[in-house]
């Protein structure tokens, strides 16, 4: 094969992989280019490759995505083959006929790769809202806050960081797994999506300390591991949380991700920011990153104009080079710096 085929068939396969990984919507996937080198091929190395990064990649047998996913997936890999080959693949039946016998579950994996060459693996619900939260899935701005913070270490290294609305936990793992904080404390007030969450820190192999709505001590203060940051899960309602509660987190940055979804929680946001704000009266306050998914340019108006008649400076931060997640690119994404 000659290089530049090399490298377009690698190429293919980590789209295929990363994509499949993180169960992205099978229409994102770059069949025509899959077609495209079928055809021009007359072995089934290609698909044979194409299994091995997707239902036979490790982190896929032992955190398997939605069966229903997997055998969508399946079925459509079959239909490019036989739509341009006769004989048919024997792997790829015997593969999707495992797929057809096992139990389908309201929970799923979904598993996002790093540069470092680790991985983020979550617990999700595999319903956008249950159980009367949208907390329990990843949405699409984690993933970019989550590329903006790999692209700048340098913002959270050796400090403590506070992120609000934490969900299922994706931007703070990255950052806690490439990054170097001190400590990291996740927050969100839902009761289920703290108990996903805490699971997803420990099956990504960092301990918790004791899970209470404020640390009794300053976290991130001596940490015996340099390289593993200090690692808490909080309970935080943002309109019932005090600033002494605040304070004692002692959070250097502060960040949040797709939590701008509605007028009211909008007004939360702003409120326990000026609570941040105050928490620490006999120092700097925190810096804040906020991004969002402009779903409605009326909410995001509203909510710069909160900001600014609470007195809180922002500017748009300039939009980042690497695309490493598997997000999708017509959406319009932005990410404010706030100083508190």
């Amino acid at each position: 094969m000659a290089p530049e085929e090399t490298a377009d068939a690698a190429s293919l396969l980590w789209s295929f992989e990363r994509r499949f990984l993180a169960a992205r919507a099978l229409r994102t996937f770059p069949w025509q280019s899959l077609e495209e080198k079928l055809r021009d091929s007359s072995g089934s190395e290609l698909l044979l490759d194409i299994l091995q990064k997707t239902v036979h990649h490790p982190l896929c047998m032992r955190h398997p995505p939605p069966v229903k996913y997997a055998r969508s997936f399946l079925s459509e890999l079959i239909r490019k083959h036989e739509a341009v080959h006769t004989e048919p693949l024997d792997e790829l039946y015997e593969v999707l006929a495992k797929v057809l016998m096992a139990e389908e579950s309201t929970h799923c994996h979904r598993s996002y790769l790093l540069p470092s060459g680790d991985a983020v693996t979550l617990a999700e619900s595999s319903a956008i809202i249950s159980h009367g939260t949208t907390g329990l899935v990843t949405w699409n701005a984690a993933l970019y806050l989550a590329e903006w913070a790999l692209e700048h270490p340098a913002a959270f290294a050796h400090r403590t960081v506070l992120e609000l609305g934490s969900g299922a936990g994706l931007t703070g793992l990255a950052i806690c797994k490439t990054c170097h904080p001190r400590a990291f404390v996740f927050s969100d007030c839902h009761s289920l999506v703290l108990e996903q969450l805490r699971g997803n820190v420990l099956l990504n192999g960092f301990s918790l300390e004791p899970s209470v709505s404020a640390p009794s001590e300053p976290p991130g203060h001596d940490t015996p591991q340099a390289e593993s940051p200090r690692v808490t899960v909080a309970r935080l309602d943002w309109d019932v949380v005090t600033v002494p509660q605040l304070a004692a987190l002692q959070p250097d940055i502060v960040i949040a991700a797709d939590v701008l979804y509605c007028p009211e929680t909008l007004l939360s946001l702003v409120g326990v920011l000026q609570k941040l704000s105050a928490c620490r009266k006999d120092q700097r306050a925190p810096d804040a990153y906020v991004a969002f998914t402009v779903r409605n340019p009326e909410t995001c108006q509203l909510f710069i104009t909160e900001l600014d008649q609470a007195g809180i400076l922002w500017e748009v931060v300039p939009g980042h080079d690497q695309k490493l997640f598997p997000y999708e690119e017509r959406l319009e994404m932005t990410i404010l710096k706030l100083t508190l």
